[in-house]
C-alpha cells in the first residue's frame, strides 16, 4: 500500500511539474519584446532596401528613401509631373493611384503586414516638394480590401 501511494504521489508530481513546464512554453511573448523585434526587422529591411537608391520607377516616378518609424516602412517617392500643378495631380490621381498602391501593398508586402510591420507610401512633388500623396496600409486594410 506504501508502495502504492509513493507511486501515485511520484507521478503526481511529475505531471504537476510537466504541466508547469508546458504552461510556461506556450505564454504569450512578451509585447515589449515583440514590438522590439519589430522595429529591428523593419529597420534592416529599409537599411537593405536603401542600398539601391534612388531607384527610377518609371517615366515620372523616382523611390528615393526607404526608412522605419516605429516599426513602420515610409517608402518615399518623388514625382516629376512636368507641367501639370501639383493641385490636378492630386485632383485627377489620387483615387487610382490610391487604389493601385494598396492592392500592390496588401500583395507585396503580406508577410511584413501580417508580422505587424505596416506601409507608408508618400509621394512628393520634384517641384514643390510638396506632400501629394500618402498611402498607409495595414493588415487590417488589407482584410477590409478584401472584403470588398
Amino acid at each position: 500500500m506504501k508502495k502504492c501511494f509513493l507511486q501515485w504521489s511520484l507521478l503526481l508530481l511529475v505531471t504537476s511539474l510537466f504541466a508547469k513546464d508546458v504552461q510556461m512554453q506556450t505564454r504569450e511573448f512578451p509585447q515589449e519584446e515583440l514590438k522590439k523585434q519589430k522595429v529591428l526587422i523593419a529597420s534592416l529591411a529599409a537599411k537593405e532596401l536603401s542600398k539601391t537608391l534612388p531607384q527610377k520607377i518609371d517615366n515620372y516616378t523616382t523611390l528615393q528613401s526607404v526608412k522605419n518609424r516605429d516599426a513602420t516602412l515610409v517608402y518615399t517617392f518623388v514625382i516629376n509631373t512636368a507641367d501639370k500643378s501639383d493641385e490636378s495631380i492630386i485632383k485627377e490621381d489620387h483615387t487610382r493611384m490610391q487604389r493601385v498602391v494598396i492592392r500592390g501593398v496588401c500583395q507585396s508586402s503580406a508577410r511584413f503586414l501580417d508580422a505587424g510591420i505596416n506601409t507608408s507610401y508618400i509621394y512628393v512633388s520634384a517641384k514643390s516638394k510638396k506632400q501629394l500623396f500618402r498611402f498607409d496600409v495595414t493588415k487590417e486594410r488589407c482584410k477590409n480590401l478584401a472584403a470588398n
